[in-house]
């Protein structure tokens, strides 16, 4: 080795020349690797908070239910209430539409209290009358939109208490009770098959434009399950009732239940909104628990009224 020359270790490893004035080579970092998000549930819903709400909103049905028939009315009246205030909140607040709340609510009151100590007549009588305060009322402000403001209260006039009066008519019956239950669980099985059966065999999209997760195949589960309950139950929980009757009646149901539920979701998206309220967690508001029984009620009353009587 000559003088002043140094050693060079064979073995050692080759560091690349850096040209003077570069900037050093990047240090190699780890890669951060994203958080796992939590994963939501089906429909962005609270599924234990859904669950317990409503495991607690079928005791409060059956305990006045089968208690005194009286009560389980004021339940009625209560959920129509509210479901009248929420639906005309929610066009206030989205469209600028003003209904005038008392006259709606007295009204409310009146059709469905009159169904059920007077009958059909007494609840069509008190609709025409509500439909007529509100346009009463509706004269204490500027006319414009007039017609608008009119138009919208009437229809939830309608929609709301005049529909679930069906639900007081079919409690005055005798066998009041029986029939409720018969309405309810008919209509939470559609809901409940056609669930189950779109989340495991849904493929074919049956209105994607109003609500995307439903499907034809889900449709199909509906009826199927809400048939079978209507069969079961009509047979033994009905005077006179038979089998076949709750097939016709559980089909009609599902598939009424079902176009309730689209109609819903019709003016939820003109609205603009995804729930009509925030009443029950992880079920949204209370419109939003009506919207397949509403429909549903004048079909089971009208079907159970050919059957068996009213």
């Amino acid at each position: 080795m000559a003088p002043g020359e140094r050693g060079v270790d064979p073995q050692a490893p080759v560091t690349p020349l850096v040209e003077r004035g570069s900037p050093p080579p990047a240090q190699e970092s780890p890669v951060a690797q994203p958080e796992p998000q939590p994963r939501k549930q089906r429909g962005g819903r609270n599924l234990p908070a859904a669950i317990g709400v409503g495991l607690g909103l079928g005791v409060v049905i059956i305990v006045s239910l089968f208690v005194v028939k009286v009560l389980f009315l004021a339940v009625v009246v209560a959920a129509a209430s509210v479901g009248s205030w929420e639906l005309t909140s929610r066009l206030a607040e989205r469209k600028g539409i003003q209904v005038a709340q008392l006259p709606l609510l007295l009204g409310g009151v009146a059709m469905l209290t009159a169904g059920y100590w007077i009958g059909p007549q007494g609840a069509a009588a008190a609709l025409a009358l509500t439909a007529l305060a509100l346009m009463i009322w509706r004269m204490s402000r500027p006319p414009e939109n007039y017609l608008r403001d009119i138009t919208a209260g009437v229809f939830t006039a309608f929609y709301v208490p005049f529909l679930a009066t069906f639900v007081a008519l079919m409690l005055a019956a005798h066998d009041g009770p029986q029939r409720i239950v018969l309405f309810l669980v008919v209509t939470i099985c559609s809901d409940t098959g056609a669930y189950a059966v779109g989340y495991k065999f849904g493929r074919t999209k049956l209105a994607p434009t109003i609500s995307p997760g439903k499907t034809r195949e889900g449709l199909a589960g509906g009826i199927g399950l809400s048939m079978l309950a209507g069969a079961v139950l009509m047979q033994w929980i009905i005077d006179d009732g038979r089998w076949w009757q709750g097939l016709i009646l559980g089909g009609c149901a599902a598939l009424i239940a079902t176009l309730g539920d689209l109609a819903e979701s019709m003016i939820k998206r003109d609205l603009g909104i995804k729930d009509m309220g925030t009443l029950l967690p992880g079920h949204g508001g209370i419109m939003d628990r009506l919207d397949s029984l509403l429909p549903t009620a004048p079909v089971v009353w009208l079907l159970l009224a050919a059957f068996v009587g009213s």
